[in-house]
């Protein structure tokens, strides 16, 4: 059974970048907290840390912040194509 504070995001491209999807997943308001929070190396993927904001996520990747874990999937619905 999925764990609380994880959660599956749907995307309707192959990818997105790191900063949208924390945006796109609620884990940051704006552009620039995601780029704050990915910067301190506060963000991972996959279990290693990221510092890298424009790292491309792709479905099947786990990426965690703040206390909560995004699943990406791919298939979103058409408002999250608007991040390939």
């Amino acid at each position: 059974m999925p764990d609380a504070n994880t959660r599956e995001i749907p995307i309707r491209g192959p990818r997105i970048e790191l900063a949208q999807l924390l945006k796109f997943g609620g884990l940051a308001g704006t552009g620039g907290e995601a780029k704050q929070v990915i910067t301190a190396g506060q963000v991972t993927v996959n279990g290693a840390i990221e510092t890298q904001r424009g790292r491309k996520i792709v479905p099947g990747d786990r990426v965690a912040c703040k206390g909560q874990t995004l699943v990406v999937r791919g298939g979103g619905s058409p408002a999250a194509g608007r991040f390939r």
